[in-house]
C-alpha cells in the first residue's frame, strides 16, 4: 500500500485541478497537448477525454494498440462508479481486481493509474481524462501535469514524488 501523503496529495490534486468549463476545444487544447508531449518525449499512450455520454478527444501515439483503447474503457468505468482518480483506487485498495461482491466485473472495471475525473465548477464531475501505456503512477502523472500545465498551476505542487526503482 502506498504513504498516507501520496493518497492525500492525488485527493487534493482530484479537489484543485478543477476546470471552470468543459466542452470540444477544451478537450482539443489538453488532447493535443498530451499528444504532442508524448511524441516530444517518445512516450507510447493512449489519451482519452469524455463526458460521461460521449468521447470528445482520443488519440494514439507509436508502440499502442488495441489493448490501451480497452485499459481506457475499464479506468473509465472505474473513474466514473468511484468518483475519483484510478490511481487513488490503486492507492487505497492495492491493484487486485475488486472482488465479487463489489459488483465490478473485471472485464468492465480496472484498479489501474491513469484515469482521472473531469470536474467543473458548479457542475461536479462530468467526465473523465484517461491516459494509457505507461506504469500506472506515470499515466497518472501525465494527465495532472496536462490538467496543471491547462490551468496554470506548477505541475511541482501537484507531482507526485518519483518512486526509485
Amino acid at each position: 500500500m502506498a504513504s498516507a501523503d501520496d493518497i492525500e496529495r492525488v485527493k487534493r490534486q482530484e479537489s484543485e485541478l478543477v476546470l471552470s468549463s468543459f466542452d470540444e476545444a477544451v478537450a482539443f487544447a489538453v488532447g493535443s497537448a498530451i499528444r504532442e508531449r508524448a511524441l516530444t518525449d517518445g512516450l507510447s499512450l493512449v489519451v482519452d477525454l469524455r463526458t460521461w455520454d460521449r468521447q470528445m478527444f482520443f488519440a494514439a501515439t507509436p508502440g499502442t494498440s488495441a489493448d490501451n483503447a480497452e485499459w481506457v474503457r475499464r479506468k473509465v468505468n472505474s473513474v466514473r462508479r468511484f468518483q475519483r482518480a484510478s490511481y487513488r483506487l490503486v492507492l487505497e485498495r492495492g491493484e487486485a481486481p475488486f472482488p465479487p461482491q463489489a459488483g465490478a466485473d473485471p472485464a468492465d472495471y480496472v484498479i489501474a493509474g491513469g484515469g482521472f475525473p473531469l470536474c467543473v465548477h458548479s457542475a461536479g464531475i462530468i467526465g473523465s481524462l484517461t491516459i494509457s501505456g505507461l506504469p500506472g503512477r506515470k499515466d497518472h502523472g501525465v494527465a495532472v501535469d496536462a490538467l496543471c500545465d491547462y490551468l496554470g498551476k506548477a505541475r511541482s505542487e501537484y507531482a507526485l514524488p518519483e518512486i526509485a526503482s
